[in-house]
């Protein structure tokens, strides 16, 4: 499979059967993104947790594509208040096998509300993914701080490639995603949620360097391997 990054926390992955996993898919008013809502091809939309820069442009998106959307059951229920007609909705610690493998929602210490017109709505738990397909495991952590619960994670999973964010003042930063690497034990570490605005810059490379080897700074639209 090959993982891409494209900006802010967007992750998209290609299966070798040929299917496409968009993760948290912020396009427009990204500034760093190098995709195009009208053009980019998903069959399966995951969501982390619903701030709009996370939930970004799932309803289009899913309608787009006709794809499935996979994420905590409130954000699935509101996707549906807004037309889209295919949805699984799942809750933390719970896992289902889909076509392509197994989702598993995992804790993260974040909030989890949408600014929709004049409202805000309550959007679940923010979670993060685990993503178990084709021999491989790869685990979004969405917006999360660092907490020791992430050392169960690890010892559950044999993670090959974790996305942690650094950004800081929303999420945790360097430091502490440094240590969140470290209780995940994952074989591959690529930093996210950084540099998309000025409250959120950071040095991917200099955290990277912190990580003995592990690290891989992904630049917008680069991709990895497994």
């Amino acid at each position: 499979m090959k993982i891409y990054y494209h900006g802010h926390s967007v992750v998209r992955i290609e299966l070798a059967n040929g299917e496409t996993l968009l993760i948290d898919p912020f396009i427009k008013g990204n500034p760093l993104t190098d995709l195009e809502v009208t053009t980019v091809k998903a069959d399966y939309v995951l969501i982390t947790h619903g701030h709009n820069d996370h939930v970004g442009d799932m309803v289009e998106i899913s309608h787009v594509n006709e794809a499935l959307l996979i994420s905590m059951v409130e954000i699935c229920d509101f996707a549906t208040t807004q037309g889209v007609k295919r949805t699984h909705g799942m809750n933390l610690g719970g896992s289902y096998d889909f076509p392509f493998g197994k989702v598993t929602l995992t804790p993260a210490l974040h909030s989890s509300s949408y600014t929709f017109g004049e409202q805000t709505l309550y959007m679940g738990e923010a979670a993060g993914i685990m993503i178990e397909a084709e021999g491989k495991t790869i685990f979004h952590a969405g917006d999360t701080a660092d907490f020791s619960d992430l050392s169960l994670i690890g010892e559950q999973y044999d993670i090959d490639v974790a996305f942690l964010p650094i950004g800081d003042n929303f999420t945790m930063g360097p430091d502490a995603a440094v240590r969140a690497a470290k209780r995940l034990n994952a074989k591959k570490v690529v930093p996210i949620h950084y540099n998309t605005f000025p409250i959120i810059e950071q040095d991917p490379h200099a955290f990277v360097a912190k990580l003995a080897g592990i690290g891989q700074v992904l630049s917008v639209g680069e991709s990895l391997t497994l």
